[in-house]
């Protein structure tokens, strides 16, 4: 029987002569690094590891503004939004991504154009800011929940569309809105790619166990994970009488944050 070491990550198996996961590029000689309140940290993948989907490849370069470098395969696809690509092929083709619910989309603020590649053929992306890229490996039946303008790149295995969060109407004004991208994984496993700026951390939430978050942080969570406006009341000083909004996450399911608040306009 062939020993394998689980990811801690992502919970993949892995050849034991490995360091770094095949599929989300986490370290395997290095221990999680969780925090007293139970947040861990996304993995600090090593420069230039290789990820693995399908017959593809994600390389990871660089850390201070870290680049996506794929090499795509002969029929295997990807998607992104557009404005995101650092470079690519000459060979490689540039399609258009036919997306539902366009004006929607667009007074939402989410993206309305999405790119897609088909290999065979190499291209890359940056975010062109500082930050973490979160490698989410989707697994089969599997939905997640992103922020808007925080997904670099998807495998063409994920289904990719958007869902209305109810009760997000009042804090509008913070940035969220009222729709997230959401990507599902049916029957064949997808890879996810994030950028989270500053730092990234990610909670398990258990059953009927909330955490409030400030609007700005929230970057992902498992779409079993409940997501609603709290108002904190501000009784004393200066700001006696008015309210603070926060979003109340109830699990089950993974909550992820980055660390620098940032409010899309």
């Amino acid at each position: 029987m062939l020993e394998r070491i689980e990811c801690t990550w992502c919970s993949s198996q892995n050849p034991i002569e490995l360091t770094s996961c095949s599929t989300c590029g986490a370290p395997l000689d290095v221990k999680n690094k969780v925090s007293s309140a139970g947040w861990t940290s996304a993995p600090r993948i090593k420069d230039l590891t290789e990820i693995h989907f399908s017959n593809s490849t994600c390389q990871v370069d660089g850390q201070i503004v870290p680049v996506a470098e794929i090499s795509l395969a002969e029929n295997d696809s990807i998607y992104y939004e557009h404005h995101v690509m650092l470079w690519k092929d000459e060979s490689l083709r540039i399609d258009l991504l036919p997306l539902k619910g366009g004006m929607k989309r667009v007074f939402s603020g989410m993206p309305f154009i999405v790119n897609t590649s088909t290999g065979p053929g190499r291209i890359a992306f940056s975010r062109d800011t500082t930050g973490e890229l979160v490698i989410l490996p989707i697994h089969p039946n599997t939905e997640m929940d992103v922020r808007e303008h925080a997904f670099l790149l998807a495998s063409s295995s994920v289904d990719y569309s958007y869902v209305r969060i109810k009760g997000m109407v009042n804090i509008l004004f913070g940035g969220q809105g009222m729709f997230m991208d959401r990507f599902i994984a049916e029957e064949k496993q997808g890879l996810l790619v994030l950028h989270g700026y500053g730092n990234v951390f990610q909670k398990t939430l258990q059953e009927n166990e909330s955490i409030l978050l400030e609007p700005g942080a929230f970057l992902y969570k498992d779409s079993s994970v409940t997501m609603q406006v709290e108002r904190q009341p501000l009784t004393k000083g200066l700001f006696g009488g008015t309210s603070m909004a926060l979003v109340k996450m109830t699990g089950p399911g993974r909550v992820g944050i980055q660390s620098m608040y940032v409010h899309h306009k």
